[in-house]
């Protein structure tokens, strides 16, 4: 009897030392991007992102052209390193994002995060969650990813860095936290 339970305390440590030298092999990667969000196209700036479906109930708290229940648009936004659009590009926020929130101006989004340039060239990462746009800061879920990404999870913080009421284009800036 002795021996199993010493058995079984050793397999119990082996156990814990594994899941820790595990953790201790993740490594933990923070990106900082700006994602340029056109809904009205200017001369310089074509739109990025469309509405492909109008939805039913106005929405409270929208200024100007009201945003509606059921609202789906789909993204090809461009990233950049810094807020200025002439910033070097990192890549693409592709994905779509429909307005299911009744009582506020929220969205959830489903993106892809497609690095196009860097060291990150060629992977992508999967990013989903609720944005409400008058919160000062967002946080989705990063459920996934490909290339340098495989596997990745953790978080995205999204902040407002501009937004015009008029157009509604807007630039936001990202933090990304990453377990890989």
């Amino acid at each position: 009897m002795a021996k199993s339970k010493l058995s079984t305390v050793q397999l119990q440590l082996i156990t814990i030392s594994m899941a820790l030298a595990a953790a201790a092999a993740t490594t933990t990667t923070h990106l900082r991007f700006y994602m340029h969000d056109i809904v009205t196209a200017t001369a310089e700036s074509p739109a990025t992102g469309v509405r492909v479906a109008r939805g039913t109930t106005p929405l409270p708290g929208d200024p100007g052209t009201p945003a509606r229940f059921g609202d789906m648009h789909v993204i090809d936004d461009p990233l950049t390193e810094g807020p200025d659009a002439a910033s070097p590009a990192v890549g693409r926020a592709q994905g779509f994002y429909p307005f299911a929130d009744q009582q506020q101006l929220a969205v959830i989004f489903s993106l892809n995060i497609v690095f196009t340039a860097g060291k990150h060239n060629g992977s992508y990462l999967v990013v989903n969650g609720k944005d409400a746009f008058f919160d000062e800061v967002r946080e989705l879920a990063v459920i996934g990813g490909a290339g340098r990404f495989r596997g990745a999870t953790g978080y995205a913080l999204l902040r407002t860095h501009y937004f015009n009421s008029t157009t509604k284009n807007a630039v936001v800036k990202i933090d990304m936290y990453l377990r890989v």
